[in-house]
């Protein structure tokens, strides 16, 4: 009886042995060492997208003189009094469809595509014939939306609000408790929309230290990105509850067999 039991005990622990992956299979940006960083060196600028929330703030030397460009909240508290650029909430612009806003004073400005230092560049143009040489108006251009989802085999899935408009794929992983065990660390997919509503789905290899190059390491707004789970995750999942009645069962008749054993000793 004593060598049936070992017996068992070995089998699990060669099972155990078995479904553990190696380091290689979970560490992730590995092989640094033998890679070139040159095409790392740049810094990313979110770009704006339609359906984008921007906050938009214009300040002059003169606060009355930026008050015609500055699309403030009316409320009953609000409503009929003179307002400063401090003294009011802020509207937020809605991009449409095409990219553009409908901005006050200077009407309908394209501003899809465009980095937020190239939209407070446009804006302000736009806005200096209507004002004197000394007001020298000041635009701050925020986007109030930005955010990425992260699905799948992770701690903590969900989406995520980007308050730095600049985030990367490891990041927002650690944002969402980091990869399962179960989680496939060379097979990651990124589901990304442009502007104009083609969406692509790219494959990234986080295991692999050349990621720092890839075009996606930094995530735009609104990007998706799924983990899936590996061949021993999806194994467990189809046998489910069977697994465990078998389980169950196995661990009755071991009990059983047992019992009759120091029952006939």
């Amino acid at each position: 009886m004593k060598k049936f039991f070992s017996f068992i005990i070995a089998a699990l622990l060669l099972l155990a042995l078995a479904s553990c992956g190696s380091s290689k299979s979970v560490a992730y940006i590995q092989n640094s060492d033998s890679i070139a960083y040159d095409n790392s060196r740049f810094l990313y600028d979110a770009k704006i997208m339609p359906k984008d929330q921007l906050t938009i703030t214009v300040n002059t030397v003169n606060p009355e003189a930026a008050l015609p460009f500055n699309l403030l909240l009316q409320n009953a508290y609000t409503q009929g009094r003179t307002l400063s650029t401090t003294g009011g909430t802020l509207m937020p612009y809605l991009v449409d469809n095409e990219g553009y806003i409908n901005f006050p004073v200077v009407g309908r400005l394209k501003v899809g595509g465009l980095t937020k230092s190239e939209c407070e560049n446009l804006i302000l143009d736009k806005i200096r014939p209507y004002m004197a040489e000394t007001e020298n108006p000041v635009v701050t251009v925020r986007m109030s939306s930005y955010s990425v989802s992260v699905l799948g085999e992770v701690a903590r899935p969900g989406s995520f609000q980007v308050a730095r408009e600049k985030i990367t794929i490891l990041e927002a992983l650690a944002q969402a408790g980091d990869l399962t065990i179960y989680g496939v660390r060379d097979k990651v997919k990124l589901i990304r929309e442009d502007a104009t509503g083609k969406k692509e789905i790219h494959t990234l290899d986080l295991t692999n230290a050349n990621i720092v190059n890839s075009p996606y390491y930094y995530l735009q707004q609104n990007d998706i990105v799924y983990v899936e789970p590996n061949k021993i995750k999806a194994q467990n999942s189809r046998v489910g509850s069977i697994t465990t009645l078998w389980v169950s069962a196995t661990s009755i008749l071991i009990s059983v067999a047992s019992l009759i054993v120091n029952v006939l000793k």
